[in-house]
């Protein structure tokens, strides 16, 4: 009786043994199957080209971030992240009917300085995917001709996308521009460049100011086809551009500029002969559109579609800087304002909070931290208050602000969607001018 329970015995750790390298193989795969798919809109050499190309896609509510690919040696400007490569493609396709978008690719792999280990291995194995054929992309190109980097002037052969979060941790990235240059050796340009590289189109002069002192403001200018009600590309306020002829059957465009902290300005001109109140030629022979922009007034709620955060972090990252001094300014250019700071998150579960620890001043930087738990609520609360203690901070009178979080029962598109991320914003009432 003993033998046949012995060789019973036997073939079951026979098979144990067996059986180990085939779990190890399956959870190799499975990790494998779990890098993540960034759908990519721009490479760039240089980080603050990167930077500019990201806050101009998010002008487009696409909520872009950018991320250095090390095997490149290139920042991808990314929209979306996702383990799912169907999603990923299917992004890709869709931004790659948008003509400023056109040559929009996907990148699976691992984006950042990552640490050495298993995910570095992993990181070597990057592969930029074209979402047409889904072969492999040899070679991909930064675009880094120009300071004017818009979405529609973007000519890489292949761009690429994902966080500007690059990190000191495997799992909570510090941002690229955190540890970007303050100087740099960037290709400058003037008006002329923009107008003599031969582009066929008409000359115009985008001025945008205010309309309380006159002062110039930066911002851009989309151009849409009225006929076709499509965006036919974004550029750069207060300096001679081309744009290109709509080929419409109305000849008519439609000028819209949108500069955080200030009302939406939109003009809808005739290509072929502009005219309009304020509108002349310059002595270059540019066609001189004007934005007059005022101020957000009482009820009007404003996007910051440039403020970022730490993943799962109240922790604004470093790129967040220029639109919270907007607001900065805007209040303290009026002190009858009042506002009220909505935070958004994408659905209601619960998760890991970074804050800033008790003693920190860092509003941009993981230095001093404290790790907690909650919900996407209390998330979003959190991001609110950050930005108000960033206003309290630089002498905005605490009566001025208040704090509204929703989580996510405000959502603009589903949760589960490919541009769910847009769901997580923040946002600025006016109660107050």
């Amino acid at each position: 009786m003993k033998t046949p329970r012995f060789f019973a015995l036997v073939g079951i750790f026979s098979a144990f043994i067996v059986f180990q390298p085939t779990v190890a193989a399956r959870q190799e795969h499975q990790n494998l199957t779990e890098i993540p798919n960034f759908v990519v809109i721009g490479a760039f050499a240089i980080p603050n080209n990167a930077k500019r190309f990201t806050e101009q896609a998010n002008k487009k509510h696409l909520h872009a971030q950018f991320m250095i690919n090390p095997n490149r040696n290139l920042y991808y400007v990314y929209v979306l992240s996702t383990i799912d490569r169907a999603e990923a493609i299917d992004e890709a396709l869709r931004l790659r009917k948008l003509p400023e978008f056109s040559d929009t690719w996907v990148y699976n792999g691992m984006l950042g300085n990552v640490v050495a280990g298993s995910v570095q291995q992993i990181s070597s194995r990057g592969m930029d995917i074209n979402p047409v054929t889904e072969q492999k992309i040899e070679h991909v190109q930064g675009d880094d001709r120009t300071q004017n980097i818009t979405p529609s002037s973007t000519t890489t052969t292949i761009q690429v996308a994902e966080s500007a979060r690059q990190n000191t941790s495997a799992e909570t990235q510090s941002t690229v521009a955190q540890r970007s240059p303050s100087t740099g050796t960037e290709p400058k340009t003037d008006q002329a460049s923009e107008l003599d590289r031969g582009v066929e189109g008409a000359n115009f002069f985008f001025k945008i100011f205010r309309t309380i002192d006159n002062e110039s403001v930066e911002g851009d200018i989309d151009v849409i086809d009225i006929d076709r009600t499509r965006k036919m590309g974004t550029y750069k306020g207060n300096m001679g551009v081309k744009v290109s002829n709509p080929a419409n059957k109305s000849g008519n465009v439609s000028l819209v500029c949108e500069v955080f902290g200030y009302r939406k300005v939109q003009r809808d001109v005739s290509y072929t002969a502009p005219e309009g109140e304020g509108i002349e030629k310059n002595e270059n022979g540019a066609v001189v559109v004007p934005f007059e922009l005022v101020r957000l007034q009482k009820g009007d709620i404003a996007v910051m579609y440039n403020v970022y955060f730490f993943k799962d972090a109240s922790i604004m990252r470093p790129e967040s800087r220029f639109e919270v001094t907007s607001l900065l300014d805007m209040l303290k250019e009026n002190p009858k304002y009042k506002i009220k700071i909505h935070g958004h998150a994408n659905g209601g579960a619960h998760g890991k909070i970074i804050s800033m620890g008790k003693t920190s001043t860092s509003f941009f930087a993981l230095n001093d931290t404290k790790e907690g738990f909650g919900s996407a609520k209390e998330l979003s609360e959190e991001r609110a208050s950050i930005i108000r203690d960033y206003l309290l901070t630089n002498g905005i009178e605490a009566n001025r602000m208040q704090v509204k979080a929703w989580g996510g029962k405000r959502p603009i598109h589903d949760k589960h969607s490919a541009r769910a991320q847009e769901n997580v914003r923040v946002e600025i009432e006016i109660l107050e001018n």
